[in-house]
């Protein structure tokens, strides 16, 4: 297959597909639920716990199909991959950012701790 805009879309589109199967999804008579389950211990479960270790693996067979060139395939597996990892952040509920403070210990432990009870500021909380 040559590689093409639309060849790679619609791949990149299976490989989500494929892996988030794999990684989250219970599938019919929950057979992906069990293959998780008899993964063990180790490298497989740890493979199969990850969303974003699992596309590498998912989309080099991908690469192989859309791609005939060895440079072009790392290049395409990687792409691939990262494609998959992009739809599936996508997809996931936006994250706060980090609270970053800069300021003396002291100070920023006193606003860590809880007022003890009877010492409530005036006008209550």
């Amino acid at each position: 297959m040559e590689l093409s805009l639309v060849g790679f879309v619609l791949f990149a589109l299976a490989v989500w597909r494929v892996t988030h199967l794999l990684a989250e999804e219970d599938g019919p008579g929950r057979i992906f639920n069990r293959l998780r389950a008899a993964a063990g211990e180790g490298f497989w479960k740890s493979l199969f716990g990850c969303f974003y270790c699992l596309s590498l693996w998912v989309a080099l067979p991908f690469a192989f199909g859309l791609s005939t060139q060895w440079g072009e395939r790392l290049i395409v597996w990687l792409a691939l991959s990262g494609a998959a990892s992009l739809l599936e952040r996508l997809g996931q509920p936006p994250v706060a950012p980090a609270v970053y403070w800069e300021g003396e210990k002291e100070e920023s432990n006193a606003l860590l701790r809880r007022p003890e009870p009877g010492n409530d500021p005036p006008g209550g909380r």
